[in-house]
């Protein structure tokens, strides 16, 4: 069997889904950073167990959840209040090997537009370890966290479905606006510890979580990122194929990328 740990902060509108799509599992727990709606009580109603924490920065928080709630598996499932568990997956889930040699497993997400539209071309990381044994994890980086697992690791057949844009445009732009306060503190760190990034990691790592730490690492260094990050979606991942929705989705991210590089600059003078 496995367990099922969801992070909260004012999940009200989303949490039930996700709560439906994990009926099937007896040991779910709610992380919560001090909600101030109902995302509590919901998750209560539902027979999930509760552990309530400040919020600090994403590593540090679920580093601590990890290591201070008590799962009634050996296995937990990591999921987000945006998120839901396939029929797909939930098989793979329910006919999985837990005594297997692996320490976690990547599971594969689909990321959908604000019409409902999958954003199968323009997504950029659809591979996220999610399925994995607690005391075998841990995280690092501040925001966008890089899992780094103590063994052995393989893929799970079937998608966790992301609905980003589950409370509107509004809501995407401000919480990115907040990873973005987050990503230049680290980029800040990085320059001033003048951290090294590996090209050969970067492009040929097995990891596929270390492949995208090195990756970010020396893209961060390249003049005009936000421009590169379009063309690179739009182009080379062939964005366009998904849409409208593709196109407007790596706009948005390219005005991300703008977001992070101005607020570096902000820190710099500072």
């Amino acid at each position: 069997m496995i367990s099922v740990l969801i992070l909260t902060k004012n999940e009200e509108q989303d949490l039930p889904g996700c709560l439906e799509s994990v009926a099937w599992c007896d040991d779910i727990h709610v992380y919560d950073s001090l909600s101030d709606d109902k995302t509590v009580e919901i998750a209560k109603a539902a027979g999930a167990k509760i552990t309530s924490r400040k919020f600090d920065n994403w590593s540090a928080h679920q580093n601590w959840g990890l290591a201070n709630i008590v799962f009634k598996y050996k296995w937990v499932l990591y999921i987000d209040a945006d998120e839901r568990v396939s029929k797909e997956l939930v098989g793979a889930l329910q006919g999985f090997d837990t005594e297997n040699i692996n320490v976690a497993y990547e599971i594969r997400r689909r990321d959908f537009a604000w019409n409902g539209k999958w954003l199968k071309h323009a997504q950029v990381s659809p591979f996220y370890l999610r399925l994995f044994r607690p005391g075998k994890m841990r995280y690092e980086r501040l925001v966008n966290p890089l899992s780094i697992p103590d063994g052995a690791v393989g893929r799970l057949d079937g998608y966790l479905d992301h609905y980003p844009f589950s409370k509107g445009f509004k809501y995407w732009f401000s919480r990115h606006l907040g990873y973005a306060d987050m990503e230049a503190a680290m980029r800040l760190q990085q320059i001033n510890t003048n951290e090294r990034f590996s090209v050969r990691k970067a492009l040929f790592s097995a990891d596929f979580t270390q492949r995208r730490y090195h990756q970010k690492g020396l893209f961060y260094k390249l003049p005009g990122r936000p421009v590169i990050k379009w063309i690179y979606m739009v182009v080379v991942r062939r964005a366009f194929l998904d849409g409208a929705a593709g196109v407007t989705y790596a706009t948005m991210q390219a005005i991300y990328e703008y977001f992070i590089v101005l607020k570096t600059k902000e820190m710099l003078r500072k």
